[in-house]
């Protein structure tokens, strides 16, 4: 397995693991999440692929068939009013093939997005994990994630 940046060529294997995403999501809060779309279109995807500032990183097989993907977006608030001036590295989605679970394929993806974050000089980084996605969240707290703070909602 090889991690790297994911290009183009990537793009078919990456919306296939949106959807799985999708659907997990669906399934948890159908109130919130819709059925059968893709988190990005083509367009959308091919440009966050391209740009720098929400690197994209992928787990491929030696078939360079995608295995995994970690989504990321570099966040500072530099003059900000109550925020200090540091740098995190923000994961907004990883995702691992449904076939490829329990491989350690999402460890070493996460390992080596930490790896990134500690060349960027970053101080932290932050996800979001959905409470209806049980798996997801033991998998970032045997990563040694803990909750930095937690989102609350009463649907009227």
């Amino acid at each position: 397995m090889i991690i790297r940046r994911a290009c183009e060529q990537d793009m078919e294997g990456i919306g296939r693991l949106l959807c799985q995403v999708l659907t997990v999501h669906h399934n948890g809060r159908p109130d919130l999440f819709k059925a059968d779309v893709k988190k990005y279109t083509d367009d959308e995807l091919r440009d966050i692929i391209q740009d720098d500032a929400r690197p994209v990183f992928v787990a491929v097989d030696e078939a360079s068939r995608v295995l995994g993907y970690a989504f990321c977006m570099s966040k500072q608030f530099p003059d900000d009013n109550i925020l200090t001036d540091i740098r995190t590295l923000y994961i907004d989605d990883l995702c691992v093939d449904d076939a490829c679970r329990r491989q350690h394929v999402g460890r070493q993806l996460y390992e080596y997005v930490i790896g990134f974050a500690k060349e960027q000089g970053c101080y932290n980084l932050t996800l979001n994990v959905w409470e209806c996605n049980p798996d997801a969240k033991r998998f970032y707290e045997k990563c040694g994630l803990v909750p930095q703070k937690t989102g609350m909602e009463k649907i009227l």
